[in-house]
């Protein structure tokens, strides 16, 4: 198994799997080399240009944020930016450590909790088709499953499933289950689970609140999410989705791979700080159903920005849905943060709001991102996670065309699911989801 190390404390900065604390060695700079070495710039790692774009068509402070995401030890950094008709493609550094080969636009990656953007359209496809009713208590759907040390799914919506207000408690945020995932990842990264252990993992833990009284993420809620699709149509929710959002938009590189730990071609490598020496770990071959409906899917720059566009232009969903999932409740992760049913949103510094969501897993953290109307919009991948970054000026850069995200955005950035925050009141590390938005 590859490792790499890297000179960089390893806080969770961006959007991480694990939040780890061990100091690792940082990789040298080499913007300025002709080949595409573990630091190469976004200008020689990849020309992918395609007609342009804003900003005068280079971008150039977002291939300085690349470049920076790179310089502080990830190893490669994928972007795509949608601007109208104009599409433009850049990487940075390397897909694989090993080879030193540069990212590349069709490379697939795990898209961890965009995952949850997929489930809850189709939710919502179901409720225009009258098959359920987002306003029903998950027992109807779940009889029973949602039961113990004050969880009752009989007070629990659907809704509240979709926009994390029904405080059931986060099954990756188990002690236990962190353990398998940090430092016995080895020993456990093929491990199988079915959605059916991941809630009594969190039925063994007491609510984190009344539901509707608050707002707390929880991957839990999504893979409650998926059961019920399955209950109300009798079909896989990975069927669903594949039938109603994948095929309808041309998706083809986008799945869910279920319990296969292996990634479809092409694709590069996935790192994660691992060891007491903070080494970076090739993490790739993972069994994502630790993840299920809550983060196991797998895409491309170029589907991701697809599917965001699509959404949001009202291709998937009518107008009145389309309402209701962008109707949103504050997070407290960050003033201008919000959630609606399977969205973030924040406002930038220059007054743009975008929508999407962020998605983490073992070695891969993205992003998909658009503004209201759709014309506008960024997938971002980085290919390792636990290494401090400021990910909000790339998406300061390509939506504000400033050189660099605010103070407080890089602040919030660089402490976003380190070790410490969650020890914070009203905070839990989520391994599988990237906190805040940006």
């Amino acid at each position: 198994m590859s490792r790499r190390s890297l000179r960089a404390p390893v806080t969770l900065a961006v959007a991480t799997a694990l939040a780890l604390t061990a100091a690792v060695p940082a990789a040298a700079s080499a913007s300025g080399s002709s080949a595409p070495g573990p630091a190469a710039s976004a200008d020689t790692a990849e020309r992918q240009q395609h007609r342009g774009g804003h900003h005068g068509g280079d971008r150039a402070a977002l291939r300085q944020a690349m470049d920076d995401m790179v310089e502080a030890g990830v190893p490669g950094v994928l972007v795509q930016t949608r601007d109208g008709r104009r599409t433009w493609t850049a990487s940075a550094g390397v897909a694989d450590l090993d080879t030193e080969r540069p990212r590349i636009r069709p490379d697939r990656f795990r898209v961890g909790s965009i995952t949850k953007t997929f489930v809850a359209t189709v939710m919502l496809q179901l409720q225009e088709e009258g098959r359920l009713d987002l306003d029903d208590p998950v027992e109807e759907w779940l009889p029973g499953v949602v039961r113990g040390n004050g969880h009752d799914g009989r007070r629990v919506t659907l809704r509240q499933l979709l926009n994390h207000t029904s405080g059931i408690f986060d099954y990756t945020s188990d002690e236990e289950f962190n353990r398998r995932l940090l430092k016995d990842f080895e020993k456990h990264r093929y491990d199988t689970y079915t959605p059916e252990q991941l809630v009594g993992i969190a039925m063994a833990h007491e609510p984190d609140f009344a539901p509707g009284t608050d707002w707390s993420y929880s991957n839990t809620n999504y893979v409650l999410a998926g059961m019920v699709i399955e209950a109300v149509t009798g079909d896989s929710y990975a069927h669903q989705i594949e039938r109603r959002v994948l095929r309808p938009l041309g998706l083809r590189a986008t799945e869910l791979p279920g319990t296969r730990a292996t990634m479809p071609r092409p694709h590069g490598r996935a790192y994660l700080p691992l060891g007491p020496e903070g080494e970076l770990t090739d993490v790739t071959d993972f069994n994502p159903s630790a993840a299920g409906a809550a983060g196991e899917m797998v895409s491309t720059v170029d589907d991701l920005n697809r599917f965001v566009r699509a959404l949001m232009s009202g291709r998937l969903l009518s107008g009145g849905s389309m309402a209701e999932m962008l109707d949103t409740v504050p997070t407290g992760e960050q003033g201008s943060d919000h959630y609606g049913l399977g969205l973030q949103t924040r406002e930038l510094s220059c007054g743009e709001q975008v929508w999407g969501h962020s998605g983490g897993i073992p070695g891969s953290a993205s992003f998909a991102l658009t503004t209201r109307d759709g014309r506008h919009s960024l997938a971002l991948n980085l290919n390792a996670q636990g290494i401090p970054v400021n990910a909000a000026a790339a998406v300061e850069a390509e939506f504000c065309g400033t050189p660099a995200a605010s103070a407080d955005s890089a602040d919030s950035a660089d402490s976003a699911d380190s070790a410490d925050s969650a020890d914070e009141p009203g905070r839990k590390a989520a391994p599988l989801h990237p906190e805040p938005l940006l």
